[in-house]
């Protein structure tokens, strides 16, 4: 100590002191100390560890997965794709739900039993409808469509009357049901051979433009066996009016004509539909009017402009997967009634 005092008398004592060439040969074991310490450079911390992680865990949390608007694209993109279809086939494929219906009815009945064919087999059937108390296949869809389902069309309907007025739209959407009514009555003269009144209603510009795009078709088709024809399931207790029951490409289907102003080249664009063919062919095949079964279904979207239409074929796999969802369907119809 009194070494240092003395030092420290005098100017530039004590830096001579600290100088390296110094400390080595004088104070080796002092220096090497000192010089540790003026040397060495503390590590800088990163200042996000400092922060308490813990307490502000949750409020990290809430930052980073707090939408502030439930509009986001994704979700545009995915309401568009329930009303007008998915912008490319690439679209995931929609999973089964995991409900099972409780009162399981087989798509194919067992016990049916196949006449032979006869000589009069060429002439299609056509049972008309008659008054019942079973609900038919449309109105049960239509009763018992998600909540999804019923926020989109009201957002469509209300788009259209901004669009069109109330009036404007009332027409719009009877001229669309005329115009349906109109394609399904040349088809029916189509193949019945009735080629003068099918030749005169190709000259009507609408039902010209719809013809034109399934003549690629109805090349594909053959042995007609119903048209525009009631059926009923009779363990089930309930019926419709099928379009068609045909022949396409050799597979007996039940055949469903559509038309749309809106492309629709998958079968998950056509909404119900898919349903709608699966209950005609379970009622088929479970009605004692028709002496025959069918396994596949056929849905055929035809465009007003003439493009070709779209024919998605359902093979027995795909129509058994959309006849138990018409049966969670038509149970939860029941429910409700």
């Amino acid at each position: 100590m009194q070494f240092l005092q003395i030092l420290s008398r005098k100017a530039g004592s004590l830096e001579m002191l600290f100088q390296i060439p110094f400390c080595q040969k004088q104070f080796p074991h002092t220096c090497l100390s000192t010089s540790a310490c003026i040397y060495s450079k503390k590590k800088k911390g990163n200042s996000y560890e400092q922060v308490d992680q813990e307490k502000y865990k949750n409020l990290v949390h809430s930052v980073t997965s707090y939408k502030t608007s439930a509009q986001t694209p994704e979700t545009i993109l995915e309401e568009d794709n329930l009303l007008y279809g998915p912008p490319n086939k690439h679209r995931p494929p929609i999973k089964a739900g995991t409900k099972t219906p409780k009162n399981w009815v087989p798509l194919i009945n067992p016990s049916k039993r196949i006449l032979p064919v006869s000589s009069d087999s060429n002439v299609p059937l056509k049972i008309g409808l008659q008054r019942a108390k079973m609900p038919s296949v449309t109105r049960i869809l239509q009763e018992t469509l998600s909540p999804q389902q019923v926020f989109y069309l009201e957002r469509w309907k209300n788009k259209m009357i901004e669009e069109l007025g109330k009036e404007g739209f009332e027409e719009y959407t009877k001229n669309l049901f005329l115009q349906g009514e109109l394609f399904h009555s040349a088809l029916e003269s189509i193949f019945l051979s009735e080629e003068k009144a099918a030749k005169e209603q190709g000259k009507d510009d609408v039902v010209a433009g719809y013809l034109s795009s399934v003549e690629h078709v109805l090349g594909d088709i053959s042995e007609v066996k119903a048209l525009e024809s009631r059926v009923q399931h009779e363990t089930l207790q309930y019926l419709g009016l099928v379009d068609c029951v045909a022949k396409y490409r050799g597979r007996l289907c039940v055949i469903d004509w559509k038309t749309s102003e809106k492309p629709k080249p998958f079968l998950q664009n056509t909404y119900d539909n898919p349903l709608q063919v699966a209950a005609y062919i379970g009622a088929i095949n479970h009605d004692a009017n028709y002496d025959f079964q069918v396994r596949c279904g056929l849905v055929v979207v035809a465009y007003k402009n003439g493009s070709p239409a779209h024919p998605h074929f359902m093979d027995p796999d795909l129509c058994s997967q959309y006849w138990s969802k018409w049966l969670l369907r038509l149970e939860e119809y029941m429910d409700k009634n």
